[in-house]
């Protein structure tokens, strides 16, 4: 709780801003602890104030009060706030200007009698670190993503849909505890695998084709990340086989390239530049990677346009790909906590091959 936030307290003072007031969901579980729906919170030098409804009450007291912040009552959050900034006369108060819809900030611009200052990315860069609870947490969301990975491949039969296959992979998550998939499950065969988002379709599987499968599930808050590509059938191709390893190696490499001090633009260059020299840098068209917390995709960013430098437990992917229209595509995904000399690879799933005969 304290380390929170004293986070929340040295934004107040690096923006010199006499309040901070947050309304994006996933920054309020962070630094409230409150998993509900509905809330807002006041961050001031002295105190820090949480704002939701009668529905909430007991919880959000239970929540937030152990994270340094007191419950407020209202029915009208915003006017709330706002009425609270007047009384505290606070002068310049810091808004999530990333996360806040124009109709939104008009709200907040009406009810305040501050200034407003936007905050950025002020926020999310104090949960790029990850704490030894939250790791523990995320490796609980892999494993259970690891589990349903090895199920799942037991169903894979000819005749069986894209969505059929998604949904057992969704059930298994749930059975093994998940409150919930990550994200929209990727399904992609045959051609459609050369769609890096290729959410799950009518399609069925087919005999000599690459099945992409990009999942996660959603752990106590926190999110896993996988994706595998595996080949049905039993007359596999050269270059089949040929992609695939080209991108393992790229897979590889960028795991080997990360750790503590290294840019973020700098290990999605290693990767990009094995890739151009094989021939093949056109066809991967996507960051190396991104973070994961309590989001399935954070800061920092694997790629050319983000240049921030990784430090000790930051959770990153890293998932190289190449996709060839008419043909197919592979992509391969990890989760990886950075340590100072390296980074631990979180995934337990095989990356070699698989064939499903």
């Amino acid at each position: 709780m304290e380390n929170k936030t004293k986070k929340l307290k040295n934004i107040l003072k690096k923006l010199n801003i006499d309040g901070l007031f947050i309304t994006d969901m996933y920054n309020l579980r962070y630094f409230t602890g409150f998993t509900g729906t509905t809330g807002v919170a006041l961050v001031t030098k002295e105190e820090n104030y949480f704002f939701s409804d009668f529905r909430y009450k007991k919880q959000a007291t239970e929540q937030v009060t152990k994270m340094g912040f007191e419950f407020v009552e209202s029915r009208t959050l915003i006017v709330s706030a706002g009425e609270l900034v007047k009384k505290l006369d606070l002068k310049n108060v810091g808004f999530e200007d990333n996360n806040v819809s124009f109709a939104l900030y008009q709200a907040i611009k009406e009810n305040f009698s501050s200034k407003l200052t936007p905050v950025g990315n002020e926020l999310i860069l104090q949960r790029m670190k990850k704490s030894e609870k939250e790791i523990e947490t995320i490796k609980k969301a892999i494993e259970i993503s690891d589990a349903a990975f090895s199920e799942v491949l037991k169903e894979i039969k000819e005749g069986v849909s894209e969505k059929e296959i998604a949904a057992y992979l969704e059930y298994i998550q749930r059975k093994l505890g998940a409150e919930n998939r990550s994200f929209d499950t990727i399904i992609a065969s045959g051609l459609r695998s050369a769609m890096p988002h290729g959410v799950a379709s009518d399609k069925k599987i087919q005999k000599e084709e690459f099945i992409t499968m990009d999942f996660g599930a959603y752990y106590d808050g926190y999110v896993s990340d996988i994706t595998r590509t595996v080949y049905y059938g039993q007359n596999i191709t050269d270059k089949h086989k040929e992609i695939y390893n080209t991108v393992l190696a790229g897979h590889l490499l960028g795991i080997k390239t990360i750790k503590s001090g290294m840019y973020t633009d700098e290990v999605d260059k290693a990767v990009r530049d094995f890739f151009k020299s094989k021939n093949l840098g056109e066809y991967f068209g996507h960051g190396l990677g991104h973070g994961i917390g309590l989001e399935i995709h954070e800061m920092p960013y694997l790629s050319k346009s983000q240049h921030l430098k990784l430090e000790e437990n930051m959770i990153v992917t890293v998932e190289p790909g190449l996709y060839f229209d008419g043909f197919g595509g592979v992509r391969i995904e990890d989760d990886v906590v950075v340590t100072k000399n390296g980074c631990e690879v979180l995934n337990k799933s095989p990356k070699e091959l698989i064939i499903i005969e």
